[in-house]
């Protein structure tokens, strides 16, 4: 008879250790989906930081344009050629800057 209490809450341990067992894998489970989340969100975030300085580019050239053509009276050919000399350099800048 003594042995039945023993039993008793040994089963009950046994029972407590399943459900321990389970939920510690279900938050292994968990924590990868979310690692996974973070990763794609910081990759989403370093996109849209490379749309934006892009656009902060863009919007720069087209001040500097307009900038130059109420300036100035160079023919379009001069602004042309301007232009692709400043494009030639920021894409040096931005080789060196990958280096």
């Amino acid at each position: 008879m003594s042995d039945n209490p023993l039993r008793s809450e040994l089963s009950h341990l046994e029972r407590k250790l399943v459900l321990l067992i389970s939920d510690h894998q279900k938050m292994r489970e968990e924590i990868q989906v979310l690692k996974k989340e973070n990763s794609d969100l910081r990759v989403q975030l370093d996109r849209k930081g490379e749309e934006i300085s892009s656009f902060q580019n863009q919007d720069k050239i087209s001040k500097i344009v307009n900038g130059m053509v109420v300036n100035s009276t160079h023919s379009a050919a001069d602004l042309s050629d301007m232009l692709n000399e400043y494009i030639i350099e920021v894409d040096k800048c931005i080789a060196q800057l990958s280096e």
